[in-house]
């Protein structure tokens, strides 16, 4: 690692005023992605602001007809909960034990690691990111590899998800990480159906077809036949962009299976 200056946030005021005086100071959520990339080297913030004991960030509640979950919930308790099945149901798909019980929602969208699961839930449910400046539709958060429309010194402190009709997360994931290859996560909501993929491409993003086919008829045959073009989806090591498109309806179609039962 290389060294740094570390903060302990008392509020979110006091940590947005620490973030906002340098470009190259991080925030720290539960830390699974950026300790790791500190520890390879690959990312040297000036400052850490750790939002670790700030109180009120971390907790689940119905709100109306949604759940707001607060930024520093770690995925075990939104694993655990019951408001949302298809949500918890992503959230015990993710990572393993240790990993589940240290990361954090907030923490997950912020870095938008095109790879994680929690993009898709936030896509496919109509979510709305709620930070401590203003409240951002899912559809305009997410904008290139690691990037979101969050600026400099903003932060998540709570996501609201509408609670869906019925809804399923399926993902291809690979067999160490347990990052997600593929992953579709349908959910038929009150104004329709919608379908949100995630690690095919640079991040998560709809797929405006099979939303249109599942209005018509919400059933595992109407996305079966729909093939995805493999321009722009990620190719690598693990698998080509060619594979990841096929894996794509392959997942669709399994989510909506598991969404009808």
């Amino acid at each position: 690692m290389y060294a740094f200056n570390y903060h302990r946030a008392t509020d979110v005021n006091e940590a947005a005023g620490l973030a906002g005086k340098s470009i190259d100071a991080k925030l720290l959520a539960g830390g699974q992605s950026l300790v790791q990339a500190m520890k390879l080297r690959l990312a040297s913030p000036s400052d850490i602001i750790d939002l670790g004991t700030i109180k009120g960030l971390a907790g689940i509640k119905k709100v109306g007809d949604a759940v707001e979950i607060g930024a520093m919930t770690r995925h075990a308790d939104v694993a655990a909960s019951t408001e949302i099945p298809c949500l918890a149901g992503l959230a015990r798909e993710i990572g393993d034990r240790q990993v589940r019980h240290m990361g954090t929602i907030g923490g997950s969208l912020a870095n938008s690691d095109p790879a994680a699961d929690y993009p898709s839930a936030v896509l496919a449910l109509g979510a709305t990111i709620i930070t401590n400046k203003r409240r951002i539709e899912a559809d305009s958060f997410f904008k290139a590899m690691y990037e979101t429309a969050l600026e400099q010194g903003e932060i998540i402190t709570a996501v609201s998800f509408p609670i869906p009709k019925r809804g399923a997360y399926k993902k291809f994931k690979h067999p160490a990480s347990r990052f997600a290859l593929v992953g579709v996560f349908v959910a038929d909501t009150k104004t329709g159906p919608r379908v949100a993929v995630t690690g095919a491409g640079p991040f998560a993003f709809r797929l405006p077809e099979m939303e249109k086919a599942l209005a018509a008829k919400f059933a595992p045959e109407s996305v079966a036949n729909i093939k995805i073009k493999p321009d722009g989806l990620n190719s690598d090591l693990h698998a080509s962009s060619e594979y990841r498109a096929h894996l794509i309806t392959v997942m669709a179609k399994r989510a909506v299976q598991a969404a009808i039962g």
